[in-house]
């Protein structure tokens, strides 16, 4: 009685729509697992995602999760993640996405999960990264080692949402640093964020990778603009 009491002064809200749960145990109400806007880009080595880094970097797969859609069950998770402390959300769906990239041949030989580093001032500020969040759930599914502090953001940058293409690619250029060369030898990396636009922070980090000896660079996002 006191847990339904309390549950229905403080109820668990499905961080998608925001409404609250009828059973305690789910995560997202069962009307959001199902609308969720999946693009099922993962079987497909060329699909909308892959061909935002055409001409610009060599990847050997790119896929996101979600559309996002503005005002949609997708901007309200990746809102809840990036600015409400949910953590929870993005090791939820790098969970859910991570039984799908493993029923492919083109992620399920990645040896490594790196996600896209945040400045340790934005870190600081934040106080997680939620790229991390991402690669953790990824990481329990796919059954694959994560690394967060060999890939790192050397400058602080500003946000990259109001600016256009060539503007966000000059935001982030060399703003990425490998620290260990011969960490990434001869391995499949998968490179994942939260959103992917014009993939100019991707492609960022990316060719930092690609000073690594036979790497082979996979990207995976939440979702795609």
């Amino acid at each position: 009685m006191f847990k339904s009491f309390i549950n229905l002064l403080f109820p668990n809200c499905c961080p998608a729509c925001d409404n609250a749960l009828t059973n305690p145990k789910d995560f997202i109400c069962t009307f959001c697992r199902f609308h969720l806007p999946k693009t099922n880009f993962h079987p497909h080595k060329i699909n909308p995602v892959s061909k935002k880094f055409d001409g610009r970097i060599n990847v050997h797969s790119a896929t996101s999760f979600l559309y996002y859609i503005k005002g949609g069950l997708s901007q309200g998770l990746i809102w809840n993640l990036k600015y409400n402390g949910r953590k929870d959300v993005g090791i939820y769906l790098g969970e859910l996405y991570g039984y799908d990239l493993m029923e492919t041949d083109l992620y399920n030989t990645v040896d490594v999960i790196i996600p896209i580093p945040l400045h340790k001032d934005k870190y600081r500020k934040r106080g997680y990264n939620q790229s991390e969040q991402f690669a953790e759930g990824l990481s329990k599914t796919m059954n694959k080692p994560t690394d967060f502090s060999t890939t790192v953001k050397t400058i602080s940058t500003t946000t990259q949402t109001t600016k256009r293409r060539y503007e966000r690619w000059k935001n982030v250029e060399n703003k990425f640093v490998v620290n260990d060369l011969e960490l990434f030898r001869g391995k499949h990396i998968l490179l994942v964020d939260d959103v992917v636009t014009t993939g100019s922070t991707l492609e960022a980090a990316a060719i930092a990778l690609a000073m690594v000896q036979d790497i082979k660079i996979s990207i995976a996002t939440i979702a795609c603009a």
